[in-house]
């Protein structure tokens, strides 16, 4: 069986098809020692190669579908190499053969809160992509008391140095002193874009936690630095978000994996390296 080989590079985890394709039109992919080109189709006995360095699949198979949920500490970067040599989230992560995490948009260096992975470029690139429209929420610390008037100003629209952004929400949750909590979503991942919304009224955010993506939460019993996978009922659902079928899972499935849900077994949260044998998951 052939396949696409952008779809292979991309289920390899080096990024989305639409960005394989790019590398593939600038050269940069060999098959057998040839350049490739658009269109071309790969099959288990062909070797790929990028940039010259050839790609260590041990198995043809499509590796089972993964999607992680890690609880990020403020102190790490969501970069998968640092020429400072700080600390990222893929240090802690379990190796994978055949394929590679990808984070699912990423957190600055002092947010903290819900990451997704997975093994799976498209589904990655699936889940950042603006026509989702998948909701962001964060749980965020000021100094101070937001008015009424810059609560409506925050859900109405700020303009900002890459045009308007605004939140679909905001929730009081809290404070003590000086300090209050609120709960803020909004449906798109710019760069610092809650810090930013908040900077644009004058408000400093002094922490900052991602609490929410999508339909996926983060359980309060996910301690910072440790990660689980995510039980089939919510790896599902997510992938019902955005209209994404899990290729290596029979169709006939989807028809009953509401009623199998019960059966699901989370994964032991674990961190690596460090956790002892019996506090890790089999990956």
């Amino acid at each position: 069986m052939d396949e696409k080989l952008q779809k292979v590079l991309a289920r390899f985890g080096l990024g989305s098809r639409r960005l394989m394709e790019q590398w593939i039109s600038a050269g940069r992919i060999q098959v057998n020692g040839q350049v490739a080109k658009l269109g071309d189709r790969v099959t288990p006995q062909d070797k790929i190669a990028v940039d010259g360095e050839a790609l260590r699949i041990p198995s043809w198979v499509r590796p089972r579908l993964r999607v992680l949920r890690y609880h990020k500490p403020a102190g790490e970067l969501t970069t998968r190499n640092d020429p400072d040599g700080r600390p990222t989230v893929f240090d802690r992560l379990p190796k994978l053969r055949g394929s590679r995490w990808v984070a699912v948009g990423r957190l600055d260096f002092n947010t903290e809160g819900l990451l997704l992975l997975t093994n799976d470029g498209d589904l990655a690139n699936a889940l950042m992509h603006p026509r989702a429209g998948i909701e962001r929420e964060y749980a965020v610390r000021i100094l101070g008391v937001l008015s009424n008037e810059q609560q409506n100003l925050l859900l109405k629209g700020v303009t900002l140095d890459d045009g308007e952004a605004r939140f679909l929400k905001i929730e009081e949750a809290g404070g003590e002193g000086a300090n209050h909590w609120y709960h803020v979503t909004l449906a798109e991942g710019r760069n610092r874009e809650v810090r930013r919304l908040f900077e644009a009224l004058g408000l400093a955010v002094s922490r900052l936690i991602r609490v929410r993506y999508g339909v996926v939460e983060m359980p309060r019993l996910l301690k910072n630095g440790y990660f689980d996978e995510l039980p089939d009922e919510e790896r599902d659902n997510l992938l019902a978000s955005v209209k994404w079928v899990n290729p290596a899972r029979p169709m006939a499935e989807y028809g009953v994996a509401e009623s199998k849900s019960h059966n699901s077994k989370k994964s032991l949260s674990e961190r690596h390296p460090g956790a002892s044998r019996s506090s890790r998951s089999k990956f």
